[in-house]
């Protein structure tokens, strides 16, 4: 079995090709180093690879033999365990497996001891920046693990990303990801509560985001979604379904720390409101619903 650490040219492999994967997969083929995309709906892989010229195979198992580097990036904990289990056949000494899907450090930290049996490196690596950020390539990556891995991967994520920082050995990069989910559910709640306010008081909208986005209440979130949530407008971004799963993580760790994180637990009651509405596919702004309902008894 050959040692893919010893290729000088790297060629990696892109699984989940969802609203951040496809064009992280893109970037890498514009750097040519895209060998080969999988995806749980096949007809979505066999599209793209078509159109980029790379490989498409049924078998995750296929795609390892053809990869110095596989790039991971699905939805849940069990989702990552179940792709790497099917990729673990075709694994090459000195191969790496990168996850930039958001889950626990438990399974980050398990994955990257399973693979080192078999000599294949990890590393835990999620991803913030948005949609925006993977379709421009200026992702930041927070990344779990080995110096020398990480350089080895370097040129792969200078392709998608603005910046990547290593947080410390395997399990990091999540721990650095649910301290942004933190911010991010709060920072939602903030902006969303405020927006429904500004409504219910009957402020014009156009000149209530540019005086909010002119000052210290800035945000990205504010900029980005202010104008479109504001509009009704949910179906372009991060899913709620995916930060109500985050923000379930956040509350688990906390936990065994022995603390509760009010800000998450609100964030998570409220997102919880909107799955059982059958709201998971929106944007994750459309909590203003939530915050707009707290007005309504002062409208009738």
């Amino acid at each position: 079995m050959t040692d893919a650490s010893s290729n000088p040219t790297l060629r990696c492999s892109f699984v989940g090709l969802g609203a951040m994967g496809e064009p992280m997969a893109r970037h890498l083929a514009a750097r040519g180093l895209l060998a080969a995309v999988w995806n749980r709906t096949s007809a979505k892989a066999q599209a793209l690879a078509a159109e980029l010229d790379v490989a498409a195979p049924a078998a995750l198992s296929d795609v390892a033999l053809l990869s110095d580097l596989v790039f991971v990036c699905v939805s849940a904990d069990a989702d990552v365990r179940a792709v790497v289990a099917a990729l673990r056949p075709g694994l090459r000494r000195g191969s790496i497996v990168v996850d930039t899907s958001t889950v626990s450090m438990q399974t980050a930290t398990d994955l990257a001891a399973d693979l080192a049996q078999i000599n294949v490196d990890f590393l835990d690596a999620p991803l913030t920046g948005g949609v925006e950020g993977a379709r421009n390539g200026r992702l930041s990556v927070m990344v779990g693990g080995e110096e020398s891995v990480l350089a080895r991967a370097k040129p792969a994520f200078d392709a998608f990303s603005l910046r990547v920082t290593r947080m410390g050995p395997v399990g990091a990069g999540q721990a650095t990801k649910a301290v942004n989910q933190v911010m991010i559910g709060g920072i939602a709640e903030g902006v969303c509560e405020a927006l429904a306010f500004g409504e219910a008081l009957g402020l014009p909208r156009e000149q209530l985001l540019a005086v909010l986005t002119a000052g210290a209440a800035n945000s990205w979130f504010l900029e980005k979604r202010g104008l479109s949530m504001l509009e009704n407008r949910f179906d372009s971004g991060f899913k709620l379904a995916l930060l109500h799963k985050d923000l379930g993580i956040v509350q688990s760790m906390a936990a065994a720390l022995g603390a509760r994180l009010k800000s998450v637990d609100a964030a998570h009651a409220d997102y919880t409101q909107l799955l059982a509405e059958g709201r998971g596919d929106d944007e994750i702004s459309s909590l203003i619903r939530i915050k707009r309902r707290l007005f309504e008894a002062h409208g009738e």
